[in-house]
Protein backbone atom coordinates (compact mmCIF):
# COMPACT_ATOMS: atom_id res chain seq x y z
CA UNK A 1 0.00 0.00 0.00
CA UNK A 2 1.40 3.30 -0.82
CA UNK A 3 2.82 5.40 1.94
CA UNK A 4 2.26 9.60 2.55
CA UNK A 5 4.59 9.95 4.51
CA UNK A 6 7.98 8.91 4.73
CA UNK A 7 10.43 7.66 7.74
CA UNK A 8 12.00 10.55 9.95
CA UNK A 9 13.66 8.74 12.71
CA UNK A 10 16.82 8.94 11.49
CA UNK A 11 16.83 12.73 12.53
CA UNK A 12 15.99 11.95 15.86
CA UNK A 13 18.14 13.75 18.39
CA UNK A 14 20.71 14.89 15.50
CA UNK A 15 21.09 19.03 15.48
CA UNK A 16 19.36 21.21 12.50
CA UNK A 17 21.67 21.30 9.38
CA UNK A 18 22.72 17.80 9.70
CA UNK A 19 22.68 15.82 6.48
CA UNK A 20 20.94 12.52 6.21
CA UNK A 21 19.08 11.03 3.59
CA UNK A 22 15.81 10.56 4.19
CA UNK A 23 13.64 8.47 1.58
CA UNK A 24 13.87 5.23 -0.64
CA UNK A 25 17.03 4.77 -3.05
CA UNK A 26 16.29 5.49 -6.35
CA UNK A 27 19.88 5.79 -8.49
CA UNK A 28 22.57 3.35 -8.63
CA UNK A 29 24.52 6.21 -8.23
CA UNK A 30 24.74 10.38 -8.85
CA UNK A 31 24.32 11.63 -11.89
CA UNK A 32 25.77 15.03 -12.43
CA UNK A 33 25.07 17.16 -15.36
CA UNK A 34 25.68 20.55 -16.14
CA UNK A 35 24.51 22.49 -19.18
CA UNK A 36 25.94 26.23 -20.24
CA UNK A 37 24.30 28.28 -22.73
CA UNK A 38 23.94 32.01 -24.22
CA UNK A 39 22.63 33.16 -27.06
CA UNK A 40 25.25 32.25 -29.38
CA UNK A 41 26.38 28.97 -27.91
CA UNK A 42 25.77 26.22 -25.76
CA UNK A 43 27.22 22.72 -24.34
CA UNK A 44 26.52 20.20 -22.40
CA UNK A 45 28.75 17.49 -20.22
CA UNK A 46 28.40 15.22 -17.32
CA UNK A 47 30.29 16.49 -13.95
CA UNK A 48 32.48 14.03 -11.64
CA UNK A 49 31.99 15.72 -8.87
CA UNK A 50 30.99 18.87 -6.72
CA UNK A 51 33.78 21.08 -7.93
CA UNK A 52 33.90 19.96 -11.73
CA UNK A 53 30.17 21.16 -11.69
CA UNK A 54 31.01 24.20 -10.31
CA UNK A 55 33.68 25.39 -13.19
CA UNK A 56 31.92 27.13 -15.98
CA UNK A 57 32.63 28.84 -19.06
CA UNK A 58 33.30 32.52 -18.01
CA UNK A 59 30.92 33.56 -21.36
CA UNK A 60 28.09 31.32 -20.16
CA UNK A 61 24.86 33.48 -19.31
CA UNK A 62 23.17 30.95 -17.82
CA UNK A 63 24.24 27.20 -15.96
CA UNK A 64 22.20 24.65 -15.17
CA UNK A 65 22.86 21.90 -12.73
CA UNK A 66 21.27 18.97 -12.78
CA UNK A 67 21.83 16.33 -10.35
CA UNK A 68 19.55 12.72 -10.45
CA UNK A 69 20.11 10.63 -6.96
CA UNK A 70 20.72 12.51 -3.72
CA UNK A 71 21.18 9.63 -1.84
CA UNK A 72 24.72 10.43 -1.67
CA UNK A 73 25.66 12.99 0.99
CA UNK A 74 28.70 14.30 0.64
CA UNK A 75 27.89 14.70 -3.03
CA UNK A 76 24.94 16.97 -1.96
CA UNK A 77 27.34 18.59 0.61
CA UNK A 78 29.55 19.16 -1.54
CA UNK A 79 27.41 20.98 -4.58
CA UNK A 80 25.93 23.14 -1.22
CA UNK A 81 29.94 24.10 -0.98
CA UNK A 82 30.63 25.43 -4.10
CA UNK A 83 27.56 27.08 -4.28
CA UNK A 84 26.34 28.55 -1.09
CA UNK A 85 23.78 26.71 -0.06
CA UNK A 86 22.48 26.75 3.50
CA UNK A 87 22.72 23.65 5.38
CA UNK A 88 19.01 24.06 6.54
CA UNK A 89 18.51 23.82 2.50
CA UNK A 90 20.61 20.77 1.77
CA UNK A 91 18.84 19.16 4.84
CA UNK A 92 15.28 19.44 2.77
CA UNK A 93 16.86 18.65 -0.10
CA UNK A 94 17.92 15.06 1.41
CA UNK A 95 14.48 14.67 2.92
CA UNK A 96 12.41 13.79 0.27
CA UNK A 97 9.23 14.03 2.62
CA UNK A 98 9.09 17.86 2.31
CA UNK A 99 5.84 19.43 1.76
CA UNK A 100 5.78 21.66 -2.14
CA UNK A 101 7.57 25.10 -0.72
CA UNK A 102 9.18 28.05 -1.67
CA UNK A 103 11.82 29.79 0.24
CA UNK A 104 13.66 33.10 -0.35
CA UNK A 105 17.82 33.54 0.98
CA UNK A 106 19.81 35.96 -0.06
CA UNK A 107 21.04 35.32 -3.14
CA UNK A 108 18.92 32.59 -3.98
CA UNK A 109 15.39 30.89 -3.70
CA UNK A 110 14.76 27.30 -2.88
CA UNK A 111 11.71 25.32 -4.90
CA UNK A 112 10.47 22.38 -3.61
CA UNK A 113 8.25 20.33 -5.69
CA UNK A 114 6.71 16.87 -6.19
CA UNK A 115 6.97 15.30 -9.81
CA UNK A 116 4.18 12.52 -10.34
CA UNK A 117 4.55 9.38 -12.65
CA UNK A 118 2.14 6.89 -13.85
CA UNK A 119 3.43 3.36 -13.90
CA UNK A 120 1.00 1.39 -16.42
CA UNK A 121 2.14 -1.85 -15.69
CA UNK A 122 1.90 -1.85 -11.67
CA UNK A 123 -1.22 0.68 -12.47
CA UNK A 124 -0.02 2.87 -9.61
CA UNK A 125 1.39 6.48 -9.05
CA UNK A 126 4.69 7.18 -8.21
CA UNK A 127 6.34 10.39 -6.91
CA UNK A 128 9.84 12.00 -6.68
CA UNK A 129 10.80 15.37 -4.92
CA UNK A 130 12.32 17.77 -7.17
CA UNK A 131 14.42 20.56 -5.61
CA UNK A 132 15.04 24.05 -7.43
CA UNK A 133 17.75 26.28 -6.29
CA UNK A 134 17.64 29.63 -8.52
CA UNK A 135 20.51 32.12 -8.24
CA UNK A 136 21.30 34.57 -10.37
CA UNK A 137 22.49 32.82 -13.44
CA UNK A 138 22.30 29.60 -12.00
CA UNK A 139 20.18 27.16 -12.10
CA UNK A 140 20.15 23.97 -9.51
CA UNK A 141 17.92 20.98 -9.76
CA UNK A 142 17.81 18.23 -7.31
CA UNK A 143 15.85 14.61 -8.25
CA UNK A 144 15.57 11.71 -6.69
CA UNK A 145 16.40 9.79 -9.92
CA UNK A 146 17.17 9.92 -13.59
CA UNK A 147 13.72 10.62 -15.72
CA UNK A 148 13.44 11.84 -19.20
CA UNK A 149 11.01 15.13 -18.28
CA UNK A 150 13.81 17.39 -18.70
CA UNK A 151 14.95 16.24 -22.05
CA UNK A 152 12.79 18.13 -23.80
CA UNK A 153 14.38 21.71 -22.04
CA UNK A 154 17.68 20.20 -23.07
CA UNK A 155 16.38 20.07 -26.73
CA UNK A 156 14.80 23.81 -26.24
CA UNK A 157 18.43 25.24 -25.17
CA UNK A 158 19.85 23.25 -28.24
CA UNK A 159 17.76 25.25 -30.67
CA UNK A 160 19.18 28.08 -31.54
CA UNK A 161 15.86 29.84 -32.36
CA UNK A 162 14.37 28.62 -29.09
CA UNK A 163 13.37 31.80 -25.92
CA UNK A 164 15.33 29.50 -23.84
CA UNK A 165 18.45 30.91 -25.34
CA UNK A 166 17.50 34.61 -24.89
CA UNK A 167 16.05 34.32 -21.12
CA UNK A 168 17.71 34.23 -18.13
CA UNK A 169 17.88 31.90 -15.31
CA UNK A 170 14.76 32.60 -14.03
CA UNK A 171 13.09 31.29 -17.14
CA UNK A 172 14.80 28.11 -16.89
CA UNK A 173 13.41 27.42 -14.27
CA UNK A 174 10.12 28.12 -15.23
CA UNK A 175 10.65 25.61 -17.61
CA UNK A 176 11.03 23.27 -15.11
CA UNK A 177 8.27 23.63 -13.09
CA UNK A 178 6.28 23.53 -16.24
CA UNK A 179 7.41 20.04 -16.88
CA UNK A 180 6.45 18.90 -13.77
CA UNK A 181 3.19 20.88 -13.90
CA UNK A 182 2.59 18.67 -17.55
CA UNK A 183 3.37 15.43 -16.17
CA UNK A 184 0.67 16.77 -13.57
CA UNK A 185 -1.80 16.42 -16.49
CA UNK A 186 -0.69 12.77 -17.92
CA UNK A 187 -0.87 11.27 -14.48
CA UNK A 188 -4.70 12.85 -13.84
CA UNK A 189 -5.62 11.81 -17.79
CA UNK A 190 -4.85 8.27 -17.47
CA UNK A 191 -7.01 8.43 -13.75
CA UNK A 192 -9.84 9.69 -15.35
CA UNK A 193 -10.01 7.18 -18.12
CA UNK A 194 -9.63 5.00 -14.60
CA UNK A 195 -12.51 6.29 -13.09
CA UNK A 196 -14.68 6.52 -16.39
CA UNK A 197 -14.32 3.04 -16.71
CA UNK A 198 -15.00 2.18 -13.33
CA UNK A 199 -18.50 3.88 -14.03
CA UNK A 200 -19.19 1.58 -16.48
CA UNK A 201 -18.60 -1.53 -14.33
CA UNK A 202 -20.44 -0.12 -11.74
CA UNK A 203 -23.00 0.34 -14.28
CA UNK A 204 -22.96 -3.05 -14.87
CA UNK A 205 -22.70 -5.33 -12.09
CA UNK A 206 -21.14 -3.70 -8.99
CA UNK A 207 -18.95 -5.86 -6.75
CA UNK A 208 -16.83 -6.06 -3.94
CA UNK A 209 -14.44 -6.19 -6.53
CA UNK A 210 -15.85 -2.95 -7.14
CA UNK A 211 -15.87 -1.72 -3.84
CA UNK A 212 -11.61 -2.27 -3.73
CA UNK A 213 -11.13 -0.66 -6.94
CA UNK A 214 -12.94 2.70 -5.64
CA UNK A 215 -10.72 3.07 -2.42
CA UNK A 216 -7.79 2.55 -4.59
CA UNK A 217 -8.22 5.39 -6.91
CA UNK A 218 -9.55 7.11 -3.84
CA UNK A 219 -5.97 6.82 -2.64
CA UNK A 220 -4.37 7.90 -5.43
CA UNK A 221 -6.30 11.23 -5.55
CA UNK A 222 -5.67 11.80 -2.06
CA UNK A 223 -1.91 11.09 -3.23
CA UNK A 224 -2.37 13.41 -5.70
CA UNK A 225 -3.86 16.50 -4.10
CA UNK A 226 -1.37 15.89 -1.43
CA UNK A 227 1.31 17.06 -3.98
CA UNK A 228 -0.63 19.76 -6.29
CA UNK A 229 -2.69 21.69 -3.72
CA UNK A 230 0.74 22.85 -1.96
CA UNK A 231 1.58 23.58 -5.64
CA UNK A 232 -0.67 26.43 -6.08
CA UNK A 233 1.17 28.25 -3.12
CA UNK A 234 4.74 27.92 -4.89
CA UNK A 235 3.87 29.28 -8.19
CA UNK A 236 1.64 32.01 -6.69
CA UNK A 237 4.53 33.04 -5.08
CA UNK A 238 6.47 33.25 -8.10
CA UNK A 239 4.08 34.93 -9.73
CA UNK A 240 3.55 37.75 -7.91
CA UNK A 241 7.41 38.49 -7.52
CA UNK A 242 8.05 37.30 -4.07
CA UNK A 243 11.54 35.88 -5.66
CA UNK A 244 14.40 38.84 -6.40
CA UNK A 245 15.24 36.49 -8.97
CA UNK A 246 12.54 36.30 -10.83
CA UNK A 247 11.82 39.06 -13.19
CA UNK A 248 9.26 40.98 -15.13
CA UNK A 249 9.65 39.46 -18.73
CA UNK A 250 9.31 35.45 -16.96
CA UNK A 251 6.12 36.50 -14.60
CA UNK A 252 3.53 36.62 -17.66
CA UNK A 253 4.86 32.91 -18.39
CA UNK A 254 4.25 32.35 -14.74
CA UNK A 255 0.67 33.65 -14.81
CA UNK A 256 -0.23 31.05 -17.58
CA UNK A 257 1.56 28.38 -15.47
CA UNK A 258 -0.82 29.73 -12.33
CA UNK A 259 -3.61 28.83 -14.30
CA UNK A 260 -2.71 25.13 -15.44
CA UNK A 261 -2.08 24.69 -11.97
CA UNK A 262 -5.72 25.74 -11.09
CA UNK A 263 -7.16 23.68 -13.48
CA UNK A 264 -5.14 20.76 -12.33
CA UNK A 265 -6.67 21.59 -8.68
CA UNK A 266 -10.01 21.57 -10.41
CA UNK A 267 -9.67 18.54 -11.96
CA UNK A 268 -8.90 16.67 -8.74
CA UNK A 269 -11.69 18.67 -7.09
CA UNK A 270 -13.74 16.78 -9.81
CA UNK A 271 -12.96 13.64 -9.56
CA UNK A 272 -12.77 13.68 -5.68
CA UNK A 273 -16.27 14.52 -6.03
CA UNK A 274 -16.92 11.40 -9.12
CA UNK A 275 -15.43 8.89 -7.06
CA UNK A 276 -17.50 10.12 -3.34
CA UNK A 277 -20.95 10.05 -5.61
CA UNK A 278 -19.77 6.63 -7.30
CA UNK A 279 -19.09 4.90 -3.20
CA UNK A 280 -22.62 6.69 -2.76
CA UNK A 281 -23.87 4.78 -5.95
CA UNK A 282 -22.24 1.58 -4.99
CA UNK A 283 -24.25 1.52 -1.65
CA UNK A 284 -27.28 2.20 -3.30
CA UNK A 285 -26.79 -0.44 -5.61
CA UNK A 286 -26.34 -2.73 -2.75
CA UNK A 287 -29.31 -1.65 -1.04
CA UNK A 288 -31.21 -2.20 -3.99
CA UNK A 289 -29.94 -5.64 -4.89
CA UNK A 290 -30.71 -6.21 -1.16
CA UNK A 291 -34.34 -4.94 -1.76
CA UNK A 292 -35.30 -6.94 -4.54
CA UNK A 293 -34.21 -9.92 -2.80
CA UNK A 294 -36.06 -9.38 0.12
CA UNK A 295 -38.93 -8.66 -1.98
CA UNK A 296 -38.75 -11.65 -4.05
CA UNK A 297 -38.47 -13.58 -0.81
CA UNK A 298 -41.56 -11.61 0.96
CA UNK A 299 -43.72 -12.47 -1.84
CA UNK A 300 -43.07 -16.32 -1.90
CA UNK A 301 -43.71 -16.42 1.54
CA UNK A 302 -46.90 -14.28 1.20
CA UNK A 303 -47.88 -16.82 -1.51
CA UNK A 304 -47.67 -19.87 0.77
CA UNK A 305 -48.99 -18.75 3.81
CA UNK A 306 -52.98 -19.63 2.91
CA UNK A 307 -51.11 -22.25 1.41
CA UNK A 308 -49.64 -23.71 4.81
CA UNK A 309 -52.62 -22.90 6.35
CA UNK A 310 -54.65 -24.89 4.54
CA UNK A 311 -52.70 -27.68 5.05
CA UNK A 312 -52.39 -27.40 8.45
CA UNK A 313 -55.71 -27.01 9.26
CA UNK A 314 -55.99 -30.98 7.11
CA UNK A 315 -53.27 -31.87 8.78
CA UNK A 316 -55.03 -32.39 12.20
CA UNK A 317 -56.20 -35.37 13.28
CA UNK A 318 -59.60 -35.38 13.50
CA UNK A 319 -62.17 -37.65 12.14
CA UNK A 320 -65.05 -35.48 11.04
CA UNK A 321 -63.54 -33.04 8.47
CA UNK A 322 -65.30 -31.31 5.43
CA UNK A 323 -63.87 -33.60 2.86
CA UNK A 324 -61.82 -36.22 4.37
CA UNK A 325 -63.48 -39.65 3.27
CA UNK A 326 -63.98 -37.72 -0.30
CA UNK A 327 -62.84 -39.47 -2.91
CA UNK A 328 -61.68 -36.83 -4.71
CA UNK A 329 -60.54 -34.55 -1.70
CA UNK A 330 -56.61 -34.61 -2.08
CA UNK A 331 -57.20 -33.68 -5.55
CA UNK A 332 -59.72 -30.75 -4.60
CA UNK A 333 -57.60 -29.74 -1.75
CA UNK A 334 -54.12 -29.05 -4.02
CA UNK A 335 -56.58 -27.24 -6.87
CA UNK A 336 -57.63 -24.77 -4.22
CA UNK A 337 -54.21 -24.25 -3.37
CA UNK A 338 -53.09 -23.64 -6.72
CA UNK A 339 -56.05 -21.66 -7.38
CA UNK A 340 -54.94 -19.13 -4.67
CA UNK A 341 -51.32 -19.52 -5.55
CA UNK A 342 -52.46 -18.21 -9.21
CA UNK A 343 -54.74 -15.76 -7.77
CA UNK A 344 -52.18 -14.14 -5.65
CA UNK A 345 -49.62 -13.54 -8.21
CA UNK A 346 -52.01 -12.12 -10.62
CA UNK A 347 -53.28 -9.85 -7.69
CA UNK A 348 -49.36 -8.59 -7.40
CA UNK A 349 -48.57 -8.69 -10.92
CA UNK A 350 -51.34 -5.97 -11.14
CA UNK A 351 -49.67 -3.75 -8.41
CA UNK A 352 -46.44 -4.05 -10.48
CA UNK A 353 -45.23 -4.97 -7.50
CA UNK A 354 -42.66 -7.47 -9.18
Amino acid sequence: MKKFTVQRSKKKGLAPGTLVHIGEKHAARVRITTVEFNETTWKVREAVDAAECATFTPDSAVRWVDVAGIHSVDVIAGIGAKFGIHPLVLEDILNTGQRPKLETWNTYTYIVLKMLRYDATKNEISSEQVSIVLGKDTVISFREKDGDEFHPIVGRIANESSKMRSMGADYLAYALIDAIVDNYFAVLEQLGDNIERLEEEMLAAPDRETAKKIHYLKRELIFIRQSGWPLREVVSALERGESPQVHEPSQVYLRDLYDHVIQIIETIELFRDMLSGMIDIYLSSINNRMNEVMKLLTIITTIFIPISFIAGVYGMNFDFMPGIHMRYGYYAAVAIMIAIALLMVAYFRKKKWF
